[in-house]
């Protein structure tokens, strides 16, 4: 099987331990992860030869990063080095009523300086056969959505498939484009997109024509279609067009699914109820790692790839840190019907 390679930023992650808020803590729990560097370590957990593009300083930081990829199993040869620092997150996990809340220390980060023709993508892409980024990396800087654009073109010349999730991030648009600026010329070289209806309005304009998506908990994964019809018509070459359907009950308490169209029929997964999150954080990340292995090794099957990327990413809100580590086994058990959760002996 050919490599998929992810372009992005990772970043060192602290959290308070538990549900403490920011105000109580005295300690933070330490994890390295981002959007791309969580799907590429979702794929190399699956057995899926997988690798990282980002910058990062030459500090030890920066090899912290590093090892913990390694770890993993994610090849990081065309990692480049420089930069002044690695970017924060601050995560105070919610519960109940009260979410989640980020705070971000990212500025001047070394994968906000990157500019084009720093990375040779055609050395990256020599053994690839799919690239992966997301709508954070452009938003990051100029010379990162540069970059981007270089990677998606270089791609597209070499015949590569090309995914993005669209993850409209609104605290990091703030050097003078905005979304609809830039995200359109990246997008039309994709030919798989995963986005919800915030993102496709964000980035594009589009909206659900006559419907409410969402009816307090629950989700209507119907009522999607028409953003997923008006993101393949703006995207002629996209080739499949999957949304992640959240209903939030409470911070603790979701459902989850997500469908997927490809232009004739839309394809909808079971609904899972997460009534105890440990980690919502990655949530998408691993469904977009889950949906890849699954276009990957059902390439005739949606429905099953579908299904695969919902059972994953159910999996990865059981467990702490930003990336997925459920195993290939796990997944299929779950989607067997079995979600027991009783102990292996």
């Amino acid at each position: 099987m050919k490599k998929v390679v992810t372009f992005g930023e990772i970043m060192l992650r602290l959290s308070p331990p538990g549900w403490k808020r920011f105000s109580q803590t005295n300690t933070f729990d330490v994890i390295y992860g981002g959007g791309e560097s969580n799907v590429a370590v979702s794929l190399a957990n699956y057995g899926v030869p997988s690798q990282f593009v980002t910058r990062l300083p030459e500090n030890d930081l920066g090899e912290c990063a590093l090892m913990e990829l390694r770890k993993r199993g994610v090849e990081t040869n065309e990692i480049i080095r420089g930069g002044e620092r690695l970017g924060i997150y601050f995560l105070e996990t919610g519960a109940v009523s009260r979410g989640s809340k980020v705070v971000y220390d990212r500025a001047h980060s070394a994968m906000s300086t990157i500019q084009k023709g720093m990375v040779d993508w055609e050395s990256v892409f020599k053994d690839a056969g799919w690239f992966h980024w997301t709508g954070i990396t452009p938003a990051i800087s100029q010379g990162a959505a540069d970059a981007c654009l270089e990677a998606i073109q270089t791609a597209n010349k070499m015949g590569i498939t090309v995914s993005t999730d669209l993850n409209y991030r609104k605290k990091l648009w703030n050097y003078g484009k905005s979304p609809m600026d830039v995200m359109p010329e990246l997008v039309a070289g994709c030919d798989v997109i995963l986005g919800n209806e915030e993102d496709a309005e964000k980035h594009f304009g589009l909206h659900p024509e006559g419907v409410d998506v969402t009816h307090g908990g629950s989700v209507d994964g119907q009522a999607y279609l028409s953003v997923l019809k008006q993101l393949m018509e703006m995207f002629p070459r996209a080739k499949k067009v999957i949304t992640t359907l959240r209903g939030s009950i409470s911070a603790s308490h979701n459902t989850w699914t997500g469908v997927l169209y490809d232009g004739e029929t839309l394809f909808e997964a079971p609904s899972y109820d997460i009534t105890h999150i440990v980690d919502r954080v990655g949530g998408g990340d691993s469904f977009m790692g889950g949906l890849i292995y699954g276009l990957l090794n059902y390439p005739e099957d949606d429905q099953n790839a579908l299904n695969f990327a919902v059972a994953a990413s159910c999996l990865k809100h059981t467990i702490f840190g930003d990336a997925n580590l459920a195993t290939i086994e796990e997944v299929q058990k779950l989607m067997s019907g079995d979600a027991s959760g009783r102990v292996s002996r």
